[in-house]
């Protein structure tokens, strides 16, 4: 009979060799998966695309820019360079631009109250009241205006640029507008003869220097004219120039006049309407001598605008070179013409109203028995007169 102790320490050792191999072998295992895995070769990565002519730019890394949103570019042809997303980048670092800081242009109010005399000048003017050429100076002619002025709104005439007459004498718009020379202006001048036999040869007997044309349009002074454009060289006036004039246009007529006065003591002349309203009122020139100075009611006779002027050594008996030429001669017309732009002949033979060569010289005697005008107010006579109107002349 087997001893059953011996036999169960045999089964107990069997038991525990096994349990020895199956230990090893797992770990045989392990170790064998571990080195088998551990030599398997990464991934392959896949092969990259054929290369593009088109380059996209490493600035669009959105981990430099987390502030600003991520926009993908545009496929663009691969023919097209590549977009420039340099600058945008840079510009999302800078501030906001700033719109400039002008300053607001302050534009006066019109109508308003004029400041000086020169203001006064120019707002007569502008109402049919002239006060001579305009230079921004106190004189009889602008005087005799402003009493004008001042007579019509009921006030003392002082003849001064007093409180309430600046208070009533208004600008209605602004005081100088621009004048642009033209080829035109500059082709017309010419020098002007210094005897009658050498104006009567010229083709027109017209301003010699822009500064005299300029004058005219502005109804000014020469020296007013300098004095607004100091940088001009007058002697260098190019078309195109623009020179800053007087704003002065007398008011457009609604009729003609229905009468003129002439006031030989005070130098002026006075055209009237229908109801005796005043329409315009000018400085005027008359004879030297008083038997050339016709008294009482006139009428006209003839109007012509641009006139030539005929000559007559008769009516210059004072002047030597007259005598020596003998005879009658035609001068051409022009604002130099020894009538001016214009003539307004009464129905005395030898006189009548016109213009001037010098119209700075408006309000002096030596007139042979006519009344001077400046040209502008000859030619404004020109649009309110009419053949057989009434000229009533006053001592």
């Amino acid at each position: 009979m087997p001893n059953l102790e011996t036999t169960s320490s045999k089964r107990r050792s069997h038991r525990g060799d096994l349990l020895a191999v199956l230990l090893l072998l797992a770990i045989l295992a392990g170790l064998g998966w571990l080195w088998r895995h551990g030599r398997q070769p990464a991934p392959r990565a896949q092969s990259a695309p054929p290369a593009v002519h088109r380059v996209v730019p490493s600035l669009v890394v959105v981990e430099r820019m987390p502030e600003a949103p991520v926009i993908a570019p545009a496929k663009e042809p691969e023919s097209a360079p590549p977009a420039p997303l340099v600058a945008p980048m840079i510009a999302s670092n800078l501030p906001p631009p700033v719109a400039p800081v002008v300053a607001p242009v302050v534009v006066p109010a019109f109508p308003r109250p004029v400041q000086n005399l020169l203001e006064a000048q120019i707002a007569l003017a502008r109402l049919g009241i002239s006060p001579g050429s305009i230079d921004g100076a106190i004189g009889s002619q602008t005087r005799a205006a402003l009493a004008v002025f001042q007579r019509l709104q009921n006030l003392v005439p002082t003849s001064g640029l007093d409180t309430n007459t600046q208070t009533l004498l208004k600008l209605q718009v602004p005081l100088l507008t621009d004048y642009v020379v033209t080829s035109n202006d500059l082709a017309r001048l010419q020098p002007l003869g210094r005897t009658w036999l050498a104006k009567s040869r010229q083709s027109a007997l017209d301003y010699e220097t822009i500064l005299q044309l300029v004058a005219e349009k502005a109804h000014s002074h020469p020296a007013l004219i300098e004095r607004l454009n100091p940088d001009t060289v007058w002697t260098d006036v190019h078309p195109g120039t623009v020179l800053k004039i007087p704003d002065v246009a007398y008011p457009e007529p609604a009729d003609k006049a229905a009468f003129v006065v002439i006031h030989l003591s005070d130098r002026y002349l006075e055209a009237f309407g229908t109801d005796s309203n005043l329409l315009a009122h000018f400085p005027c020139s008359i004879g030297a001598k008083f038997d050339k100075r016709p008294v009482g009611e006139l009428h006209v006779a003839v109007i012509a605008a641009h006139p030539n002027y005929t000559f007559d050594p008769a009516i210059f008996p004072e002047s030597p070179e007259a005598q020596a030429i003998g005879h009658k001669l035609i001068l051409p017309p022009g604002p130099k013409n020894p009538v001016g732009v214009a003539w307004i002949g009464l129905d005395k033979p030898g006189y009548g109203m016109h213009g001037t060569p010098a119209p700075e010289q408006i309000g002096h005697t030596g007139s042979h028995g006519c009344f001077r005008l400046a040209n502008w107010d000859a030619e404004y006579l020109l649009k309110l007169a009419w053949i057989g109107m009434p000229v009533f002349i006053e001592p």
